[in-house]
């Protein structure tokens, strides 16, 4: 008995230290998951500027930032508002660009960055675009300005009326082309702000924040930007220098899917404001991703509807929902819908009839109003009387 009794705790022990092991196993492999769960992103780089602003242009997630909201010159940076005052005219069928423009004076003698227009010449509103957005023509912006507006300073209205609907709640424009004024005032984020506008409202105009030349009356002229290229994503936005406001740079880039604003304001040098960039950005595409969950009025479900003309209701949302997220962190995004479940007619177009979550782990990231993306009118007295005794047995 004696002997059998100590090979049975022999054995128990064995068996004991075995289920330890895998104990201990099951313990370090989920430490390990947790550590590698958490996978914190890095502060962003410490750069030489008066001010910087990164966010992500489909979500509008802001992911890196330094005094994004205090107010400096923009220098020629400023010819994105010009240039987005024009596209406006296009749009609305005020202006075309085969609109010959008569070059006055005032533009002829613009100094700074120029195409080099002639008084007196005509020029179609085509080339005098191609050369405020690619040569950075200040002779451009002026003529553009009074083409459209009469004068300058009544194309500034223009200009500062626009740029309160965008929301730049910072930003005083005094001139078309960024001539040092100590008015002339924007931000960081407002400058991001009215970056997102152009590529969101006028993709087909922002291309040509990528070409590289443009030749006018003879000369060629290269794009400053010297960031653009498929290597490092960049496809636009536009550069400025004056000796108050520094050496700045506005650019978006794309990459894998992503695109990306940055604007850096009051560097020392075109090589600052290059690498500078250049370093805020591969830190958004090296540690973000972004991904759109839902497109604008996309039918993402179709709850039961009482009383209707119709029995379901589709519902969806009134903008894409895109969300930017730490890279490699995609399987923990977690999408809640919370629908009314007592929905009755007649419900109108827009209606907001729920909301959805979006959470990453157990972080809510937003939440967003679910609404109805069509009309239903009330159904028939059967069908209201039918909907009725059915909701009572429900």
């Amino acid at each position: 008995m004696i002997c059998r009794s100590s090979k049975m705790r022999d054995r128990a022990e064995k068996y004991l230290n075995i289920s330890m092991f895998f104990v201990m196993l099951c313990v370090f492999l989920l430490a390990s998951g947790l550590a590698q769960a958490a996978k914190p992103v890095p502060a962003p780089p410490d750069i030489a500027a008066k001010s910087y602003f990164l966010v992500d242009f489909a979500s509008g997630k802001v992911l890196a930032e330094k005094k994004p909201d205090v107010k400096v010159e923009p220098a020629s940076i400023t010819k994105l508002m010009t240039a987005y005052v024009v596209y406006k005219e296009l749009e609305a069928d005020r202006l075309s660009m085969d609109d010959e423009v008569s070059i006055s004076e005032k533009a002829w003698r613009m100094g700074g960055s120029r195409m080099y227009l002639e008084v007196g010449s005509k020029v179609t509103v085509y080339e005098l675009l191609k050369g405020l957005i690619i040569q950075s023509g200040n002779d451009a912006s002026v003529a553009l300005a009074e083409h459209i507006a009469g004068t300058e300073e009544a194309f500034v209205q223009l200009m500062n009326q626009y740029a309160t609907e965008l929301g730049m709640d910072n930003t005083n424009f005094e001139n078309s082309t960024g001539w040092p004024d100590k008015k002339h005032l924007t931000t960081a984020r407002d400058i991001a702000t009215m970056s997102a506008a152009i590529i969101r409202e006028f993709p087909e105009h922002y291309t040509w924040y990528a070409e590289k030349v443009f030749t006018y009356n003879d000369i060629k002229q290269y794009n400053r930007n010297n960031l653009i290229s498929k290597e490092s994503g960049v496809d636009g936005l536009k550069t400025g220098h004056t000796e108050s406001a520094g050496y700045c740079l506005a650019a978006s880039a794309y990459r894998s899917d992503m695109r990306l604003i940055s604007v850096v304001l009051g560097t020392e040098s075109k090589k600052a404001r290059a690498s500078t960039t250049k370093a805020i950005l591969n830190y958004g595409f090296r540690f973000y991703e972004s991904h759109t969950l839902y497109d604008e009025e996309e039918v993402i479900s179709r709850p039961r509807v009482w009383k209707g003309e119709i029995d379901t209701l589709p519902v969806g949302l009134t903008e894409s929902l895109a969300v930017t997220i730490p890279r490699g962190e995609y399987s923990k995004l977690d999408a809640i819908m919370d629908i009314d479940k007592d929905i009755e007619a007649p419900v109108s177009r827009g209606q907001q009839v729920g909301v959805v979550r979006i959470s990453l782990g157990e972080e809510e990231l937003l939440s967003v109003p679910l609404v109805a993306l069509e009309s239903i009118g009330e159904g028939s007295l059967f069908q209201i009387a039918k909907d009725y005794v059915m909701k009572m047995l429900d």
